[in-house]
C-alpha cells in the first residue's frame, strides 16, 4: 500500500474537500481522486460518499481512520524527525584522504569543525589503488580524491589547489639532485604503478603510460600505496609521481624527489556518493572551498 495513498485519505477525511486537500498536498484536485480510487480499490469498497455538494466518510472510511490513524502519526513522525535528523550537522563525519593528508586536508578538517562544533571528522587513508571502494562501501561519508571524476554514482566539488608533480627517485639514481626534468624524459625511466581496482583514468592519472607526445613509459612493477611505492623507490626499482605537497611530507635520506615540467596539474577536490549525500557532506563542502578561496591558488 503507497503511502501517498494513506496520506490523501487522512488529509481528505480533514478536509472533506478535494480542492482544499489538493492544495495541501500540492497536487490537482485529479491526481486526489485518482489516489483515492487507488487506495479503495486495494481495500475493496468506499472510503468516501462523494456528491456534487458533499464528501463525507462512509461508516468503513471511520473505522479506517480510526484504525490508521496511531500507525500514520508515527510513521509522519518518524519521517520529520529523519528529515531534521539529515537537516543537522551533529555526529561523526568519515572523511579520508589519499596517501598523506596535506594542508588542503587538514585546513578543511579545521575549518569545518569551527564552523559545526557538534560534528567531529574522523580521517580515514584511502589506498591509492582504490580511491573509490571505501565510498561506496559506505566506510567513509566523503573523500579527498583527484579531478576531474568520471563515475556516474559519485559526485564531486570544486578543486581545492592545482599543483605540480615531483617524480621520486632513488638517491642512486642518475636523475637524483636534477633542479627539474620534462615530462618527455619519462620515457627514459621505469614508473612504478598501481595494483587494484581503480579506473583506469584514474591510473593513467597517477602513472601515465605515455608521456604529452606520445612516447611510452615503461612500468616497473605495482603497488597498492603511497608508503609501497616509496619503498619500492627507495631500493631503486623504479620512479614513482606524487603530487608536489605528498613529495614535500615525504622527504626522506634515501629517496630524491625532482619536479616534473610539462604534465598536467594535480587538482584535488572532493568526491561522495550521490544518493548518500547530507547536510554534513554539504557544510563539509562549502567549509573546504572557503578554505582553498582564503588560501587563494596553489601551484607548487
Amino acid at each position: 500500500m503507497e503511502f501517498r495513498e494513506l496520506e490523501c485519505f487522512v488529509v481528505l477525511s480533514e478536509e472533506l474537500h478535494f480542492a482544499r486537500t489538493a492544495e495541501r498536498l500540492y497536487v490537482s484536485p485529479g491526481r486526489v481522486s485518482q489516489l483515492m480510487r487507488s487506495l479503495e480499490s486495494r481495500i475493496g469498497a468506499r472510503l468516501f460518499h462523494r456528491t456534487s455538494r458533499r464528501v463525507r466518510l462512509t461508516p468503513l472510511g471511520e473505522r479506517f481512520l480510526t484504525d490508521l490513524r496511531p500507525a500514520y502519526d508515527g510513521l509522519t513522525s518518524a519521517v520529520g524527525r529523519a528529515k531534521a535528523a539529515a537537516r543537522e550537522v551533529t555526529g561523526v563525519l568519515r572523511v579520508g584522504f589519499l596517501a598523506t593528508p596535506t594542508d588542503v586536508v587538514t585546513g578543511s578538517v579545521r575549518a569545518f569543525e569551527s564552523c559545526h562544533p557538534g560534528c567531529e571528522v574522523e580521517l580515514v587513508e584511502l589506498p591509492l589503488s582504490d580511491p573509490f571502494g571505501k565510498l561506496r562501501e559506505g566506510r567513509v561519508d566523503l573523500a579527498f580524491t583527484l579531478l576531474p571524476v568520471d563515475e556516474p554514482d559519485l559526485a564531486t566539488g570544486p578543486g581545492l589547489n592545482r599543483v605540480s608533480y615531483e617524480l621520486g627517485v632513488s638517491v642512486r639514481h642518475p636523475w637524483a639532485g636534477r633542479a627539474v626534468i620534462d615530462a618527455e624524459e619519462l620515457a627514459g625511466i621505469r614508473l612504478i604503478g598501481l595494483d587494484g581496482p581503480a579506473p583506469r583514468a584514474w591510473l593513467e592519472r597517477i602513472t601515465p603510460s605515455l608521456t604529452p607526445r606520445g612516447r611510452v613509459i615503461p612500468r616497473a612493477g605495482a603497488v597498492s600505496t603511497g608508503q609501497e611505492g616509496l619503498t619500492q623507490v627507495a631500493l631503486g626499482r623504479g620512479g614513482m609521481l606524487f603530487c608536489a605537497p605528498t613529495a614535500a611530507h615525504h622527504r626522506r635520506p634515501d629517496v630524491s624527489f625532482v619536479p616534473v615540467r610539462g604534465l598536467p596539474p594535480s587538482i584535488l577536490g572532493l568526491a561522495w556518493v550521490k544518493e548518500a549525500e547530507t547536510a554534513a557532506i554539504r557544510a563539509f563542502g562549502a567549509a573546504a572551498a572557503g578554505q582553498a578561496a582564503v588560501a587563494g591558488p596553489m601551484v607548487a
